[in-house]
């Protein structure tokens, strides 16, 4: 479906955000794209949508360069930028503008998720909350019913409850004909809802591997003494070491994403190279 190749990037008289960079991304799927600020997150999938445009290399989706902005290929994206900025009309207003540019939009649905997300539905965007605009486009993004939603920090503004409304939304409108990437720099607001996670570090995706590939070739916990064990990363803690070790013993554990994230952006290469051994990285 998504398709970067050998991607280079770079903003003038700045160090280069990307080199080579490849990436391939399947339907089906809730993506996790995790990174630092400042490590290009937002332009990786501004490139994507085809609204930033490579220095090299090329972007598809369904076979077509996103940089020429094709008319089909646009009606089939979503992107929700990680900043909203909303115009002084309700949201039924607002869709009756914009949603005759997505030939799969669904007014019904598009109600319906505004009141799962307890969005007013007649008053106007400009007068709500921050976190009530962010909603409304959450709510017009996934009534779309584009097969790629793209969705830039996308909890940003949100308040606990609203966060839990937003994967509990997330994770019903997943198909098998739908690829979802979220960027997220909180790390925890995805932890229970990606089933792929990649992780971009030093212009490259470090890691791109399933929640099950990770569990089967990693074991998190804590310990209170690691000798003997592989470890591959470690944090203290008042409860001990909390660490990430080789599953050499296949045993099930939760996957830790903030672990994981650190272990991979610290800029140790192990956890990268056990999960590349027998074809770990999907």
């Amino acid at each position: 479906m998504i398709q970067v190749q050998n991607l280079d990037f770079w903003y003038k008289k700045g160090r280069p955000v990307f080199k080579n960079l490849n990436l391939s991304l399947v339907p089906g799927h809730i993506y996790g794209l995790l990174g630092k600020n400042g490590s290009g997150k937002s332009t990786l999938l501004k490139c994507i949508s085809g609204l930033s445009f490579p220095a090299h290399g090329k972007c598809f989706i369904y076979g077509a360069e996103t940089s020429e902005r094709m008319v089909h290929t646009l009606a089939n994206v979503f992107f929700l930028a990680e900043e909203v900025y909303v115009p002084a009309l309700t949201p039924g207003q607002f869709l009756k503008n914009t949603a005759a540019f997505y030939p799969k939009f669904s007014i019904t649905d598009f109600y319906a998720y505004l009141k799962t997300l307890d969005v007013d539905p007649e008053q106007t965007m400009s007068n709500m909350s921050y976190g009530q605009q962010k909603k409304v486009m959450i709510a017009f993004g996934v009534a779309t019913n584009a097969s790629v939603l793209i969705m830039d920090e996308p909890t940003n503004g949100l308040d606990i409850p609203s966060k839990v409304q937003f994967r509990k939304l997330i994770a019903s409108v997943l198909n098998d004909e739908r690829c979802i990437i979220i960027s997220t720099h909180q790390v925890r607001d995805l932890d229970s809802l990606i089933d792929t996670v990649l992780i971009l570090n030093d212009h490259k995706i470090a890691v791109n591997s399933s929640v099950d590939t990770l569990t089967d070739k990693l074991l998190f916990g804590v310990f209170e003494n690691t000798s003997g064990v592989n470890v591959l990363y470690e944090e203290e803690s008042m409860r001990g070491k909390h660490a990430i070790v080789q599953n050499t013993s296949g045993k099930f554990s939760k996957m830790d994403l903030e672990l994981l994230f650190n272990a991979v952006t610290s800029g140790s290469s192990k956890v990268p190279q056990i999960l590349e051994e027998g074809g770990g990285n999907e």
